[in-house]
């Protein structure tokens, strides 16, 4: 398992090598934007897998009342019940509950390995391992800038699926983003970057999707 999980960080240290060499052969070199780029692909083969998950959370952001109401009127008197009603909810609304667990899965490996892989990392040149205000992406960000934009990325992203009538969910739309940035401190600032583009690229793609739903459920025949 060690073994498989260092090729993956070996990889992921060979792929940011070749995308800073794209950058240097297109007179922009720059480690910075070999971790955007790497960003986007990471992103594109994610994005079936995500597509799925941000349609399922939006119906399940839309079904919220419903869940609240039989939670409400079976909690108390009889849960098997409660559980069997909500699965009969999902079904008719095309929500499956469980869906935002799998791209979280398999993003944790990658976050894991790309840390790992700017800790160690041997930058070709260290004068393009820098972004902007930072010296080198192995580091922290010293002006917490990137930080900051880990929770409010993650916060915005958050805000366009998440239920305000589910109190627990209304509790981690604010906390969650809170705890990220603060990991994001502790952390080379490489990561941060490819935390907070991801989160700029999946809210773009959440808000599509939105849209979609909305679009779909406007052009539905009425029951």
């Amino acid at each position: 398992m060690g073994e498989l999980f260092q090729a993956l960080v070996d990889a992921i240290t060979s792929l940011t090598h070749w995308l800073y060499g794209l950058t240097e052969s297109a007179g922009v070199p720059s480690y910075g934007l070999a971790i955007i780029l790497l960003t986007v692909l990471i992103k594109l083969v994610l994005f079936p897998l995500n597509q799925k998950q941000m349609v399922s959370m939006k119906r399940m952001q839309e079904i919220q009342p419903k869940i609240k109401e039989l939670q409400e009127k079976y909690k108390n008197k009889d849960p098997q019940k409660m559980q069997q009603k909500m699965m009969e909810l999902y079904r008719e609304h095309n929500v499956n509950p469980m869906a935002g667990c799998l791209p979280i899965l398999v993003q944790m490996p990658i976050l894991i390995a790309l840390y790992r892989s700017l800790l160690h990392i041997d930058f070709k040149n260290i004068e393009h391992a820098g972004f902007f205000w930072i010296n080198s992406l192995s580091d922290k960000d010293p002006l917490f800038i990137l930080p900051v934009l880990a929770g409010v990325t993650t916060y915005m992203q958050s805000k366009l699926t998440v239920s305000t009538v589910d109190q627990t969910q209304r509790m981690m739309l604010y906390m969650m983003p809170v705890f990220l940035a603060w990991i994001s401190t502790t952390v080379p600032s490489g990561l941060v970057l490819y935390w907070v583009v991801f989160n700029i690229l999946g809210f773009a793609q959440q808000f599509f999707v939105n849209r979609q739903v909305e679009q779909a459920k406007e052009g539905a025949p009425s029951k």
